[in-house]
């Protein structure tokens, strides 16, 4: 029985209501308030002395964890007017959009590899299992304290499909000692409009809340492009002894996404005057609907020894009706459209993580050891309109839109079970006053099935992964730290719990990382700064065999190596510059592709969706008491389409500004412009490059903010 959204939020709420009154009523000693320093970073410091639970569960600060850690405070997101976490996220070092509407409109790169197979992205420390390349949440920044941002392999702490970097989105906590309240009202071109609250406060002695909503509107620049979201963070916090604290948390996000697919490409370039069509259906449909309801558990058994529990249970509905694909065709010049695909996704996934820290001595020194286990239950049904039959030619400057062809009827096509069950283990040792060893494992066994529901034909999959990092960090100064590593990590295919029949056959890609780095705090705080070099080698890829072209096995490989620098510095009272930039070398070792009857290496090319430049840059300054403004730059490079190296995306440096004027003491008005020079660019390729997603051209927004 699907129950609607009211429904599933009352019964979140009674077992809450429930509990609350059992603790209200308890006499026992409440637990003393614990303040966790560094979960709001200003701009202007890359908060080396934060603790970061996504680079460890060990509680190191970032300047003790020997991996490339970066902390976008929520504050900071929310200043630079940054709205959906996609646009958040890409401020960080190296990462890049890789973003269409077939992954969910939110799949990134990073250190040299693409997409949800390899960059993994979280909520608060959780995952959903990618489906066919999709995920769909987090998608607003209104509910974030934080993001958190781990590059290079993450399988140690993660598990597999995490080669290039892991996003943790970290949402606001509830506030035990004191009532806090702050809204949002914003508008901007093309109708868009934004509104949001949020409260926090304590329920009596022994509980608190947590409650964060933000609704979004927009007609869109694309003709046929409007849609609208509703996201929804809520959480009660319980003191049930004085050292256990249990969290009941229900979070969500409900979307009618933009109807675009992208541009086509005409003679190679887009050409302006049809930079605002939208070539899709006049019946298009995207739609989201995602939920995670978690229980969270923290004992604090002694001084020494902290036991957490995650229980969770995870859904996303997914609904796509559209005609996707566009093909310029030079003979008549005409735009012919393809891909009348009609898709619905049914996921559920029902897991547990504990684990247990124990921070005590060994051989005389400070050790800090953790070990847990993490168990999932994933079911995944997938319906669709196959084998997405139809096209129509039309002209780019004046056409028909039309509505969805569904030639073959949409039905229930294939159903799949996944069960994973992990074991994992951390330490942290200080060899020395200076010199901090830190080593991690993790055991992963995954037991698949997948049945084809129109064929009635079914297989089993059996796949596991023991993967591992070990690093050391060196304290030079007591500002200055050195650190090296070495990681090895696990991608899948394509998405584990959609795996083919084809892939059936082949095991994880493996993956191994050496990096090497310095981070270093100085004139008291007021600057920080951290560099990194590594190289990423990830073997195990499909490729065709040189003796045997019709057939594939697991013999290409590719590598990535580069180079990272980020700044924070306070230069004078009221400046902030945030800066960062990351160098990438990346391309196919060995990958071969058969094109026709010939059997074609790609050796030496780069992959697709990978930038070989990103750089940001943020400036912002207080003056005359109550205003601030502030300037940002995100560049990222050319990129290719196709493993061939035949189409490449051009590269794009976008200006974003604001100026905001305190009117109160607790409420500012803001205005934002992005892209302010109007630029003209693609955020990712679609359909191998026969079009491309547009960005927003120049957009003007006004935005009051009030905390109370």
């Amino acid at each position: 029985m699907k129950l609607n959204l009211k429904q599933r939020m009352r019964l979140a709420v009674i077992p809450a209501l429930l509990t609350s009154q059992v603790a209200l009523s308890q006499s026992a000693v409440t637990l003393p308030e614990v303040v966790v320093r560094g979960e709001s970073v200003v701009s202007g410091n890359l908060g080396l002395e934060e603790t970061s639970g996504t680079g460890s569960r060990l509680g190191l600060k970032i300047r003790e964890t020997p991996a490339s850690v970066e902390i976008i405070p929520g504050e900071v997101v929310r200043q630079r007017g940054d709205v959906t976490t996609q646009a958040a996220v890409t401020r960080a070092t190296g990462v890049a959009s890789a973003a269409t509407p077939g992954n969910g409109s939110t799949a990134l790169s990073a250190r040299g590899f693409a997409g949800h197979s390899s960059v993994m992205q979280l909520y608060d420390g959780t995952r959903l299992y990618v489906g066919a390349g999709t995920v769909t949440f987090p998608v607003d920044t209104w509910p974030m304290e934080r993001i958190d941002v781990l590059r290079g392999p993450a399988s140690v702490l993660y598990g597999e499909g995490a080669i290039g970097a892991a996003i943790n989105y970290v949402p606001k906590k509830p506030n035990r000692t004191r009532f806090e309240h702050e809204a949002l009202v914003s508008a901007g071109n093309w109708k868009s409009y934004r509104a949001a609250i949020g409260s926090t406060g304590p329920l009596g002695p022994a509980a608190a809340y947590r409650l964060d909503i933000a609704g979004t509107t927009s007609d869109g620049y694309v003709e046929r492009s409007d849609s609208n979201r509703l996201a929804f963070s809520a959480s009660v916090l319980f003191d049930v002894m004085r050292d256990l604290a249990v969290t009941l948390a229900l979070d969500g996000a409900h979307q009618n996404a933009p109807r675009y697919w992208g541009t086509p490409r005409i003679n190679g370039v887009i050409d302006p005057g049809i930079q605002r069509t939208n070539f899709n259906v006049l019946d298009s449909v995207i739609s989201y609907q995602d939920y995670w309801t978690r229980l969270k558990a923290e004992w604090r058994v002694s001084q020494s020894v902290v036991v957490r529990n995650e229980f969770y249970y995870l859904t996303t509905d997914r609904h796509w009706r559209n005609l996707e694909n566009y093909t310029f065709q030079q003979g008549t010049g005409l735009i012919r459209r393809t891909g009348y695909l009609e898709i619905f996704h049914d996921q559920k996934q029902l897991g547990n993580r504990l684990d247990a820290t124990f921070d005590g001595t060994l051989f005389g020194r400070r050790n800090r050891f953790l070990a847990g286990f993490d168990v999932n239950r994933i079911d995944f049904k997938h319906t669709n309109n196959g084998p997405f039959g139809g096209q129509s030619d039309v002209n780019p400057f004046t056409f028909d839109p039309g509505l969805f062809v569904n030639l073959a009827g949409t039905t229930p096509r294939f159903q799949t079970r996944t069960r994973q069950v992990s074991v994992f283990a951390e330490d942290a040792l200080d060899v020395t006053d200076r010199f901090k060893l830190v080593a991690g494992v993790r055991n992963e066994s995954v037991d698949f099935h997948r049945k084809e529901l129109a064929a009635a034909t079914a297989f089993d999959k059996k796949l596991g992964a023991l993967v591992g990092r070990v690093g050391g960090v060196y304290a030079v100064t007591p500002g200055l730290s050195v650190y090296g590593q070495y990681g090895t990590g696990v991608d899948p295919l394509g998405s584990l719990i959609t795996t083919s029949a084809a892939q059936a056959a082949f095991d994880l890609t493996t993956g191994r990382q050496a990096e090497v780095g310095l981070k270093q705090s100085l004139l008291g705080g007021r600057a920080e700064w951290t560099l990194a070099a590594y190289r990423i080698v990830k073997k195990k890829l499909l490729s065709r065999d040189p003796a045997n072209p019709t057939v594939s096995q697991q013999i290409g490989q590719q590598s990535s190596r580069g180079v990272e620098a980020s700044l924070g510095l306070q230069p004078a009272r009221g400046w902030n510059v945030d800066a960062n930039i990351a160098l990438i070398d990346a391309k196919f070792d060995d990958f071969n592709e058969q094109v026709g009857a010939v059997l074609v290496s790609r050796a030496g090319n780069l992959p697709p969706n990978v930038p070989q430049k990103v750089a940001n840059l943020w400036v912002t300054r207080n003056f005359a008491g109550d205003w601030e403004a502030g300037a940002g730059v995100r560049y990222v490079d050319k990129r290719y389409a196709d493993n061939t190296n035949t189409i490449t995306v051009p590269g794009y440096a976008i200006a974003d500004a604001f100026l905001s004027y305190r009117l109160r003491r607790d409420s500012t008005l803001t205005l934002r412009a992005r892209n302010f020079f109007d630029r003209l660019y693609a955020v990712a390729p679609y359909n191998t490059g026969t079009q491309f997603i547009l960005g927003d051209p120049r957009t003007f927004e006004v935005a009051l903010t009030a905390k109370f």
